[in-house]
């Protein structure tokens, strides 16, 4: 009797709790972000030259914005995709130069649907930092597979990739290989609420559509029919690999209506600034890089089926910062309060398939190294939009005001009306100017500092071993240089002089001796120098032996030096220069030796060289 009371009350109490589930269910959300895919590079768009049928059916099977912004550059769209934030207000603020690691206080999408039950992973590009603390795993999601940087040299047998953490090997083409990740991944989790983010690295250069032995020819055979349209080499490339993320996504769509998912899933496809390819641009000017329409509108389709009116077109403004209040909205999730949330939801916009924008203005600036309010920026309303894009721009009385153009009647920005309006001008470049003190305020845009010696939890990879990359040093010297060549292949050459020197600021999480191992490339001609690595008053001293070319690298364990928690500044320094430059060093490695432990500094010698 007692049992079937206790049954009864029971029930009665999960009912109500069983009833909300049923009336408020968490759909699965597949958000797909591809690299440099410009708003022109699909059918949908007008282009009559590439084919892309996926995107376009699922641009007619859901909302398709016809006016959706991203930055610039991609890790600016990632980090205000990730956090509803302008990424100015997050630290992050290049590409590289270790200005791609966002603030390791943002709260990102990933960590609100986790909190909310969703299970979580991203396959694909990060670009929002590499180091431990930094990394997607840490951030929020389940699984990570993909890679830190901006871009990797291999599509196939790619050999940059990271699974959680640690370094993988994988075969195939890197589409695929994705899209297969992120196709287990969903047929493991098809009972549970997930979010799937797959973050293409096509079609960013190099523009490869197949060059192993096993997936050459089919992207021969795609690049021949594009050069067959008269597409130029460069183009044609390009072409193929979206045509190849096209035939990916409908592995991938398919996936998700034979596990009876559709209706359940919720499919975003966009991409993370404007495009780079030239043959074909829906009349829009510039491209990736640029304030201008080209660099900064982007494909956006979103697809629930049930829910989302198919085939309606949105011209009213969205941006990628849209995204986090939007799914927090339609899963009734709560913002964050302790920080500004710049992103306005667009479910209205989604529901209805038509709608004004909830933004006032929509505002675009990058510079390469400062951020830097008079050059390459833009501010738009509705209607006007005012762009300044002349290089070296200063502050002063005679500071450009920009160019403006009537969108609604000028989408290409072909006719500069400042002339006519400069009342416009003036209230749209003092609200631009207003903008950017708010969003840079109490910021210091430089790398952060490098963690070293981080302490893992049990059953965590071992991420003692800290790369530290040529992009993130400070040089001093009149000669000595950095070159890009690819993250993993820059250098700091030319050092010709005793005294030139690169530094690195880290932040070391527990003191101690650690082994210090180097990357670097020396000619024959130039071999016998000295270089001193240091951290305060520990140093090494080694001699850069030939390795055939300056472009051969080897590596070379150094010896120890000891870090004492808290921070510190890494130096690297030419104490002799016999040829024409010192060495080409690519990267230096820091691990914590783990038989040893820093008691007291006056009692551990110092490290040594060979």
């Amino acid at each position: 009797m007692l049992r079937n009371m206790l049954m009864i009350v029971l029930a009665a109490w999960c009912m109500p709790i069983v009833l909300q589930a049923a009336q408020n269910p968490r759909p699965n959300i597949l958000l797909i972000v591809t690299d440099n895919q410009g708003y022109w590079d699909t059918g949908v768009s007008g282009n009559g030259k590439i084919d892309t049928p996926v995107m376009d059916r699922l641009a007619a099977e859901g909302v398709n914005f016809t006016r959706f912004y991203a930055n610039m550059v991609c890790a600016p769209t990632r980090a205000g995709l990730m956090t509803g934030r302008y990424y100015l207000r997050t630290g992050l603020y290049n590409t590289r130069f270790g200005g791609d690691t966002m603030g390791r206080n943002e709260t990102t999408l990933a960590q609100l649907l986790k909190q909310a039950g969703y299970r979580t992973a991203i396959f694909g590009k990060w670009h929002l930092g590499m180091y431990p603390g930094y990394q997607p795993h840490q951030r929020g999601f389940d699984v990570f597979l993909g890679h830190y940087h901006g871009h990797i040299e291999r599509y196939d047998y790619p050999d940059q990739l990271v699974y959680n953490g640690r370094p993988v090997e994988a075969r195939g083409y890197i589409t695929d290989l994705l899209s297969d990740a992120a196709i287990d991944f969903i047929g493991a989790n098809r009972d549970r609420p997930f979010f799937c983010y797959l973050a293409y690295n096509a079609p960013h250069s190099p523009f490869l559509a197949g060059s192993a032995h096993d997936s050459q020819p089919r992207g021969d055979k795609l690049i021949e029919k594009y050069l067959g349209r008269d597409l130029p080499l460069r183009d044609a490339r390009i072409y193929a690999m979206v045509e190849l993320i096209d035939r990916n996504l409908d592995r991938l769509l398919s996936t998700i209506d034979e596990s009876g998912l559709r209706e359940k899933t919720i499919v975003i496809f966009t991409s993370d600034n404007g495009g780079v390819s030239r043959a074909f641009k829906a009349g829009l000017r510039g491209g990736k890089g640029s304030a201008w329409e080209g660099g900064v509108r982007v494909p956006f389709f979103a697809r629930w089926t049930g829910h989302f009116p198919a085939g309606a077109k949105v011209d009213a403004m969205a941006t990628q910062m849209d995204l986090l209040p939007t799914l927090c909205d339609l899963l009734d999730l709560p913002l964050p309060k302790d920080r500004k949330i710049d992103g306005h939801s667009i479910l209205p916009l989604l529901k209805n398939g038509k709608g004004n924008s909830p933004h006032r203005y929509v505002y675009h600036t990058w510079d390469r190294y400062v951020p830097n309010p008079h050059n390459r920026w833009s501010i738009s309303d509705d209607r006007y939009k005012l762009v300044g894009h002349k290089r070296g721009a200063k502050p002063g009385p005679s500071e450009p005001t920009g160019a403006l153009f009537d969108l609604l009647n000028d989408p290409g920005e072909k006719r500069n009306i400042a002339g006519q309006h400069p009342e416009i001008v003036e209230r749209l470049r003092s609200e631009f100017l207003r903008w950017f003190d708010d969003v840079t305020a109490g910021q210091t845009y430089q790398p952060v500092p490098i963690p070293v010696g981080a302490v893992m939890p049990p059953g965590k990879p071992d991420q003692s071993a800290v790369e530290l990359q040529a992009s993130w040093a400070n040089l001093d010297g009149e000669t000595i240089r950095y070159t890009f060549r690819g993250y993993d292949w820059d250098t700091i050459d030319n050092w010709s002089r005793p005294g030139e020197s690169a530094t690195w600021r880290l932040d070391v999480a527990g003191g101690g001796r650690y082994d210090v191992t180097i990357s670097y490339g020396c000619s024959y001609s130039d071999a016998g120098g000295r270089l001193r690595i240091s951290v305060g008053d520990s140093s090494l001293e080694c001699r850069p032996r030939a390795t055939v070319s300056a472009d051969v690298f080897t590596r070379e364990r150094l010896g120890t030096l000891d870090l004492r928690k808290g921070p510190a500044t890494l130096k690297a320094e030419a104490i002799a220069v016999p040829g024409r430059e010192l060495m080409r060093l690519n990267r230096i490695w820091l691990r914590k030796c783990r038989e040893t432990k820093l008691q007291n500094r006056d009692n551990v010698p110092s490290g040594s060289g060979f």
